[in-house]
């Protein structure tokens, strides 16, 4: 709101000098989304503005602000959650931009994280038909988004970690245990909040033991 990005980064260093001083090395910040739909009931005021050139500014400074003072930043909610009218806490947003629109939109702030060395990104629980075919798959358990574009395109070598696993964009359609194998084998890795966290880990060993 102050329109300095210096602002930024010195928010990043306080969040990650408060939060390693209680013990947490891991911060989920800063949201990398582009706030250009304004019936968006979710992210709005989590992002740093509507203009994807303004908001990869913040993120890279927020992103230097905690990873320079020993915290571990999260760039989220990839590739861009920022479109939608949907609450993925409690269902599956879809995303309609086709490539060249996500290429020059909702993918600037992720490549500027990237080059700003963030440490993990975040995967949003969105449907987008242009990346994924299948409308039931979110980006979250697609190997189209997560390794074919954010490992292989981006080139990005972080930890990809999941959105929270017990929101609805998930499981409406998937069950604990299969939500998990189908987030590994897309290129996760690491698990946030499986709702039945025994059935994630035995499931995952099951699948280990199955090849």
């Amino acid at each position: 709101a102050a329109g300095n990005p210096s602002d930024a980064y010195t928010m990043g260093k306080v969040t990650a000098l408060e939060a390693r001083a209680v013990g947490i090395q891991w911060i989920y910040a800063p949201d990398s989304d582009v706030n250009n739909n304004p019936g968006n009931p979710i992210i709005n005021t989590r992002s740093f503005g509507e203009d994807p050139q303004r908001v990869a500014e913040f993120v890279a400074q927020f992103i230097r602000g905690v990873e320079e003072n020993g915290g571990l930043a999260t760039a989220k909610h990839f590739p861009g959650h920022g479109d939608t009218a949907a609450d993925s806490h409690i269902d599956l947003p879809v995303i309609r931009a086709d490539k060249d629109r996500l290429e020059h939109l909702e993918l600037v702030p992720f490549r500027s994280a990237i080059a700003a060395g963030v440490g993990s990104i975040m995967t949003g629980h969105l449907s987008i038909p242009a990346l994924e075919p299948d409308p039931n798959t979110p980006a979250t358990l697609s190997k189209n988004v997560l390794t074919d574009l954010l490992r292989d395109e981006l080139h990005f070598e972080g930890l990809v970690v999941t959105d929270a696993m017990d929101m609805g964009g998930v499981t409406t359609r998937f069950a604990p245990g299969e939500a998990a194998v189908r987030a590994v084998l897309a290129g996760a890795d690491a698990l946030l909040m499986p709702p039945v966290p025994d059935a994630a880990f035995e499931a995952l060993q099951a699948a280990v033991k199955s090849g």
